[in-house]
């Protein structure tokens, strides 16, 4: 085994769909060849269909490693993308904590209920402490506005922490994605609590 370490991973969350505008395949090959060409390794979904094959074969294509992640049962719905290298796994649980493991940072470019799972998922997971890896919203035409502006809804209510505002990174384009993250790599995180009032907490406490 090579004693050699693997470049820094940017998973990306798409669409194995197309969507209905043009921009959106534009923006996903853009995003898998600017990964490529700044040196990091691609870590997506596996599949071979609509953003997800754009973004994946735009790397490829580009020179650079790419590894998809994919659970048994979708092999043929989503066409695998056999010339990169492909991990099969048993199913979407094991698939996603994988996606994770891969990988030091996520991009998240347009799609549809998977993707918006797999991004709240990795902001759960950072809302309770249990990584610090960055994760970046990108689009051009402010497809994530919505969802952003929910997850502020939760925090202006009270069930999410008031910090976790901080992470909700955005992007217009791949270039000002990859230079955000490696911002958010060099800089240091302070700790923080996963509740939303510690004081409420420690009443309920006594």
């Amino acid at each position: 085994m090579s004693d050699t370490p693997r470049p820094k991973s940017i998973c990306v969350f798409c669409g194995s769909s197309a969507g209905n505008e043009p921009r959106y395949a534009a923006l996903a090959e853009a995003t898998g060849k600017s990964i490529s060409n700044n040196g990091f390794r691609f870590v997506y979904g596996g599949g071979s269909f609509g953003l997800m094959g754009l973004s994946a074969r735009a790397a490829f294509n580009s020179g650079g490693a790419v590894l998809g992640i994919i659970p048994e049962f979708l092999v043929h719905e989503e066409g695998s993308f056999d010339e990169a290298e492909l991990m099969i796994v048993p199913n979407m649980h094991v698939r996603k904590m994988k996606m994770y493991e891969e990988s030091d940072g996520f991009i998240v470019l347009p799609g549809g209920i998977g993707t918006i799972e797999e991004a709240v998922e990795m902001l759960s997971w950072m809302r309770l402490q249990l990584h610090q890896k960055p994760l970046i919203f990108l689009s051009d035409n402010d497809y994530w506005a919505p969802l952003l502006d929910l997850v502020r809804h939760t925090i202006s209510k009270g069930f999410t922490p008031e910090w976790l505002d901080d992470e909700l990174l955005s992007a217009r384009s791949p270039d000002d994605a990859l230079t955000l993250m490696q911002n958010n790599w060099t800089s240091a995180k302070p700790t923080r609590s996963i509740w939303v009032d510690y004081d409420a907490k420690d009443e309920k406490k006594i």
